[in-house]
């Protein structure tokens, strides 16, 4: 076994058995719990970073069983993109999170389950077929029921049962297409696509819906949102990660999975279920936006905000043109770091005053100047304002559309536009609200309010000036997105 292949295993477990040990033998004492939950998430991700350094890695198998299935790893494109935003972002959310928790209780198990998901979600970003996908895609879901029903209130354990039953029925789904594309074509990623010839098309063309809708319910898509802001009671470690990388990421990364490397974009393109998942995307993008431009609890909007912005990736995945899937990978990456920046302003808000929703904010910006001008820079950025990150996938996922001409992909063009629309009022307000409330209605005016701890704001400001940076000069990203999904579509 080579130096990468134990560097691929080392990734997984550390995290894992961090995460197992601070179950099994909790740390009573606060600063060694902390200490011992960032060493190990901190050389977990220098192993993830080590690994990726080197380039494509081919499958290891680790287990195989039934004669056809397998468990194996890898690494290539599309696992440097979801793995090494991941391992950026978890250590800085995890010191986030430190001091969120601090009053909070079950910390060790809040801090074990935080671990453990940490490291399935790299085996979902590692997995070299559907198989192996489809195992860490469910045992994601089993332990992330824990980290939503954390606080363990009555809101918290229905929005844990919901979650739960949402993203079980929709793994059922894509179990279904799991074990039939397995059968018919082994699963793996490498094959970059299969025609399935000989087969019904009609009847493959049905499983692939049944894996889209069953993966895309960690995606939000409509009918399957509404376990997304019902969890945004979580605490917000957990819901910046959960709503702007690990789960919802991985419900897009699975679609992207089966749809280019399982199916192949020829086989789907101009059929009626390419038109059914388009359908439900560009639905999704414009109800989402509504639902967070009417809903008034802070976090619970940016949710509702994820919901529309999560279908602009899956838009773009199933236009099945390179531009399409470029917009849509760029979308993946942009997005988490724009969402995780507007999801950590909240909790910093909430942790620090108490309060929830849009109305309490009037004023705040005062007192934390630093928080809310970070917000408003992600919040361009997530409008799309020339100049930030949010432009960049947006216009390319528009001249994508364009370049399809098809009735749906213009419908997607104004659905785009529409959404980004509502999403200027529903985001930009708050800044509005926070800087330059209306007389007489400052509730901060006579408060000792100030800045979160520095463990929470400099995470923030961290993820905020990446984006940034991102959007002041996108080429090296985009190029590097491009070569990507160029290798996928050569097949």
């Amino acid at each position: 076994m080579g130096v990468r292949n134990i560097l691929l295993i080392l990734s997984l477990l550390l995290p894992a058995l961090g995460g197992a040990l601070l179950l099994i033998h909790p740390i009573k004492d606060e600063l060694n719990r902390r200490i011992f939950s960032e060493i190990f998430t901190v050389a977990a991700s220098v192993c993830v970073w080590t690994l990726l350094a080197g380039g494509d890695l081919p499958e290891m198998t680790v287990y195989s069983f039934a004669g056809l299935f397998s468990v194996g790893l890898h690494v290539d494109g599309l696992s440097v993109v979801f793995a090494g935003m991941v391992s950026f972002m978890w250590p800085l959310v995890t010191l986030y999170a430190f001091d969120y928790m601090e009053h909070a209780h079950h910390k060790n198990a809040f801090f074990g389950f935080y671990m453990i998901t940490y490291a399935i979600t790299l085996g979902i970003a590692f997995s070299a077929n559907i198989v192996t996908l489809y195992a860490f895609f469910e045992m994601l879901t089993i332990v992330t029921i824990a980290l939503v029903s954390h606080y363990e209130t009555h809101d918290s354990m229905y929005a844990g049962r919901i979650y739960a039953n949402y993203t079980i029925g929709g793994a059922s789904a894509g179990f279904i297409a799991v074990v039939i594309t397995t059968m018919r074509m082994g699963g793996s990623f490498a094959a970059h696509g299969s025609n399935f010839t000989g087969f019904n098309k009609d009847v493959m063309l049905l499983v692939f819906l049944l894996g889209f809708f069953g993966f895309g319910t960690k995606a939000a898509v409509f009918p399957l949102y509404a376990w997304l802001p019902a969890a945004s009671v979580a605490p917000t470690p957990v819901t910046a990660l959960l709503h702007a990388v690990a789960v919802v990421n991985s419900g897009v990364f699975s679609v992207m999975r089966l749809t280019y490397y399982i199916y192949g974009a020829d086989y789907i393109r101009g059929t009626w279920a390419q038109n059914i998942a388009l359908g439900a995307a560009v639905f999704t993008i414009v109800f989402g936006a509504v639902c967070a431009l009417r809903e008034r609890h802070f976090k619970r909007r940016l949710a509702f905000s994820t919901v529309s912005n999560l279908s602009y990736m899956l838009f773009g995945v199933m236009l099945l043109t390179p531009d399409g899937f470029t917009g849509g990978l760029a979308h993946m990456l942009f997005h988490g770091f724009m969402k995780i920046s507007l999801f950590l302003c909240a909790g910093a808000f909430m942790h620090v005053t108490g309060h929830h929703y849009i109305y309490e904010i009037n004023g705040v910006g005062k007192r934390m100047p630093y928080t809310f001008t970070l917000y408003t820079l992600s919040a361009l950025a997530l409008v799309g304002l020339p100049l930030f990150s949010g432009f960049v996938s947006k216009w390319q996922l528009l001249t994508a559309a364009a370049e399809a001409a098809t009735p749906l992909s213009y419908a997607g063009m104004a659905a785009l536009i529409t959404a980004a629309f509502l999403c200027a009022i529903y985001t930009l307000s708050v800044s509005i609200r926070a800087f330059f409330p209306m007389k007489g209605t400052d509730r901060y005016a006579e408060s000792d309010v100030k800045e979160a701890d520095w463990r929470m704001v400099v995470p923030i400001g961290i993820f905020t000036v990446i984006s940034t940076a991102i959007g002041i000069h996108p080429q090296p990203v985009m190029s590097f997105l491009r070569n990507i999904v160029t290798t996928v579509m050569a097949g």
